[in-house]
């Protein structure tokens, strides 16, 4: 017999050895000694009262053994002779793609601009030493895309778009620690998602599918409105009829591409602002209620902020406790920050985006004459600011919180983990006032909803801007594009996902939908 139930520890009892066990049994008025295990469901943190709660969901099992292996198979087989689909980007939603092209028996050709995950450390080690952006390889572009560089965060609001628990299950199939099957908030760590991803693709490689890394795409041939072929940048061409477009939210040369072709593109709502980056130990105590250090047992406190401004949403957005912040251009003349965490979330400096919406439709009227590619144009200006501001290099400008939001430069800034090194600057005065007259009320309500938030250790910096596409490819109802026959847009490129589990459940429809009428 198996019994779901839901447990409420304190963190007294969290400390105990068998803790599960005792309290299942005492919940069931059973003896501890027939329960044969307690596997855990779900576990989250309730830590709104001082005396801080640990919720499990546990499924006991009462005389009869634990399963040994996973309700969820991937039956991957050899499909180095079957009909192919071409995948361009092997980011969540491009590997994602070709691991489901391969259960349904095609052979997945994958065309990935960037060099694998090993390879690609040297190019991100030149962005924070040499101030020199690869514009193929960096922490957006190469092998598992920008999520294998940006902590690897897995909660995702998408639940009706696919199997999330799939998609989870396959991420433990290549390597990942089991804890995401159960944390309430899942993440990999940036330390091991390299290793996952490589596994990712040797299982592609053992089981027929093509990779090929440093190889970009330049053009489509399309005739009849029906795409023929692709054109790399090496001057090959490769005949292909299925393509699964999964290039990212930042391949800004497949938006120009696409409109070049006159191929339809639409503009699309996005978020833009900075990366906030206070000490952890501030975060712990505002969010643990403790004095000093936090309790061992409990994770680098983390947090999720919003409030409407001016008819504007104003919300954290890709939170890093115990984190880093990166310098996350894809271009030499840009700065662009992003934030990532290792798996034990040990640093000591908390960061988050802290972001304000942006309407397509009514905030750029200054950009209409770029018709679609209005808000990437846009984005784009902002982030020539922030280089010409940073001195023209990846140095980042940045602004002490308090100073920030009463309109001064910062004399000097506070300690920051940002590797490129920080240059203080008046954003409060540099930014567009669509975004930075929200950002300083805004900081202001987070300071009252978290007394302390708000407070001259923090720095913020310049600037997040790379939070979602701004330009949508549409797609019909078969999830191709609605003029040209056998081009699949995917993921947050095309504008229909939003980090990496809804951009990898994007990347299995698409691979559905491609296979039809082969």
């Amino acid at each position: 017999m198996v019994k779901e139930l839901q447990l409420r520890l304190t963190l007294k009892e969290e400390a105990l050895s068998d803790i599960l066990l005792i309290k299942s049994a005492s919940f069931l008025g059973i003896d501890k000694n027939d329960i044969s295990g307690v596997k855990v469901l779900r576990k989250s943190i309730d830590a709104r009262k001082p005396k801080i709660i640990i919720n499990y969901k546990v499924a006991v099992y009462i005389k009869e053994p634990l399963p040994k292996t996973s309700q969820y198979q991937f039956n991957y087989k050899d499909v180095s002779k079957s009909k192919p689909i071409h995948i361009i980007g092997f980011g969540p939603a491009g590997m994602y793609a070709a691991l489901r092209c391969i259960e349904l028996g095609f052979k997945p050709i994958v065309l990935e601009r960037g060099k694998n995950v090993r390879d690609r450390r040297r190019d991100l080690r030149a962005i924070n030493q040499e101030h020199f952006v690869n514009e193929d390889s960096n922490y957006c572009f190469g092998e598992g895309g920008a999520g294998t560089y940006s902590d690897g965060k897995l909660y995702t609001r998408s639940l009706k778009r696919g199997d999330v628990r799939r998609i989870f299950e396959n991420l433990v199939f290549h390597g990942a620690t089991e804890q995401i099957l159960i944390d309430a908030h899942p993440h990999i760590g940036t330390n091991k998602l390299p290793k996952v991803v490589q596994n990712i693709r040797e299982t592609i490689l053992k089981y027929g599918g093509e990779i090929h890394f440093e190889t970009r795409v330049v053009n489509f041939t399309i005739k009849n409105n029906s795409i023929q072929s692709i054109h790399l940048q090496n001057g090959d061409e490769m005949a292909a009829n299925r393509v699964i477009l999964a290039t990212g939210h930042s391949a800004r040369d497949i938006f120009y591409l696409l409109a070049k072709k006159q191929i339809a593109l639409e503009a699309k709502s996005f978020a833009m602002g900075v990366r906030v980056e206070h000490p952890q130990h501030i975060i712990d105590s505002i969010q643990y209620h403790c004095n000093g250090e936090r309790d061992p047992l409990l994770p680098a406190a983390s947090y999720s902020l919003v409030q409407q401004i001016n008819h504007r949403g104003v919300y954290s957005f890709c939170m890093c406790p115990g984190g880093f912040i990166v310098p996350a251009a894809t271009n030499n003349g840009e700065v662009v920050v992003n934030g990532m965490s290792p798996s034990k979330r040990n640093n000591l400096f908390a960061n988050s985006g802290i972001v304000v919406e942006i309407n397509a439709n009514t905030d750029l009227h200054k950009y209409e004459r770029f018709g679609a590619l209005k808000g990437l144009e846009y984005q784009k200006n902002l982030e020539k600011l922030a280089f010409t501001a940073g001195g023209r290099s990846q140095v980042a400008p940045a602004q002490r919180l308090t100073d920030f939001v009463e309109g001064h430069l910062s004399p000097q800034l506070n300690p920051c983990s940002y590797q490129p090194g920080l240059k203080s600057a008046p954003l409060h005065s540099l930014l567009p006032k669509l975004i930075g007259s929200r950002l300083r009320k805004g900081f202001q309500a987070f300071g009252q909803k978290m007394k302390g938030y708000y407070t001259e250790e923090a720095n913020i910096v310049g600037v997040e801007s790379r939070t979602s596409s701004p330009v949508c490819i549409p797609r019909n109802e078969q999830l191709e594009h609605p003029e040209v026959k056998g081009l699949f847009p995917c993921g947050e490129g095309g504008g229909y996902a939003g980090g990496i589990v809804s951009a990898a459940m994007d990347g299995e429809r698409c691979a559905e939908a491609a296979i039809v009428g082969l």
